[in-house]
């Protein structure tokens, strides 16, 4: 199992991505921080090195969903897969209201309570962006 993604598979992940954190929706570049190229589905799990399979991934999104491939719904205390954007539409999992992100179902909510997408500093990074747009 590598771990090396190799220059052009990130090269097509980032303009796929159009340099947006696939999960949260932040910009790429407002800082120092390089975003990550991930496994929708784990090494760990199997997931394979392979487009089909990546995503990019703001550090926050990347480091608070780990390896995890699914969580309980806060809502019906059920287990569900988190938000693969290789699968799902985010249109049809999640909405932003200014500056939060709210989940429209179940996989939406479980990935935006998992990867923290609410906390205030992730909500202060999508005003900074925002700002930086305008």
């Amino acid at each position: 199992m590598s771990d090396a993604v190799p220059a052009d598979l990130k090269r097509l992940v980032r303009r796929r991505a159009r340099r947006r954190c696939e999960y949260c929706l932040l910009p790429e570049g407002l800082g120092f921080i390089t975003f990550h190229i991930e496994h929708c589905i784990s090494q760990k799990h199997d997931g394979p090195t392979v487009a089909e399979n990546l995503a990019l991934a703001c550090p926050a999104c990347n480091a608070f969903k780990g390896t995890d491939v699914a969580g309980l719904d806060p809502q019906e205390q059920a287990p569900v897969p988190l938000f693969n954007p290789r699968l799902h539409a985010w249109e049809e999992h999640f909405r932003q209201d200014d500056f939060l992100i709210v989940g429209l179902t179940a996989v939406g909510r479980v990935t935006a309570r998992l990867l923290r997408m609410n906390d205030p500093d992730r909500i202060l990074d999508r005003f900074d962006a925002d700002r930086n747009d305008a």
